[in-house]
């Protein structure tokens, strides 16, 4: 699903890696060491060098836009440009579902975003990527704001989109929940990405 092809960045050494459809590959690695700029470049966030492809497609084919709707970025603090939830969401979006899902009532769309503590703040963060229906989703510490509950279920709801055939690039600083959801792992240090054996 995703392939990524020397890519390379200040900071970042050429890096290759795959990442099949349903599949989670956690990366790891200490602060500091690029992983936020590796999942950036993926989605060409920042100027790189490289390719990527996602289901056969390079990136260099489609705009940007297009691209990242397919692969779907999610910073750890995402960022909200308006006042209320649901002024981010399309009108043709029913995410009653997943809001239930996610511990959080109907209603929260209609809530200020200055009122969100750091979790809510998260877990809307990541329905607003899934209801793009990406192929690819690449996190970066998704649940670091959270409670255990809600930590359980956004990982309930990764793992639905794991069997549904999307393609997870997870960073995250805990070693469980990569050992939850991955069936590879990667790490990063200095800006050198290797495998590690499970």
């Amino acid at each position: 699903m995703l392939s990524v092809e020397g890519l390379q960045r200040p900071g970042l050494a050429p890096a290759t890696l795959d990442v099949a459809g349903g599949e989670c590959v956690g990366l790891s690695g200490p602060s500091g060491a690029g992983k936020t700029l590796l999942l950036r470049a993926i989605a060409d966030l920042d100027e790189n060098t490289g390719e990527v492809f996602c289901a056969g497609v390079a990136r260099s084919a489609l705009p940007a836009p297009a691209w990242r709707r397919r692969v779907t970025y999610l910073a750890a603090n995402a960022g909200w440009w308006a006042e209320e939830v649901g002024e981010h969401f399309d009108d043709a979006t029913n995410p009653a579902q997943m809001l239930a899902q996610l511990g959080l009532p109907a209603t929260a769309l209609e809530w200020p975003i200055a009122r969100l503590s750091t979790g809510e703040r998260q877990r809307l963060a990541l329905l607003r990527a899934l209801v793009q229906e990406p192929q690819v989703l690449l996190l970066d510490e998704p649940t670091s704001g959270l409670d255990p509950e809600a930590m359980a279920a956004v990982e309930g709801l990764l793992s639905q989109c794991l069997e549904a055939g999307v393609a997870i690039l997870l960073v995250s600083h805990s070693v469980e929940q990569i050992q939850r959801l991955a069936r590879r792992r990667l790490c990063l240090e200095g800006g050198l990405l290797r495998e590690l054996g499970q």
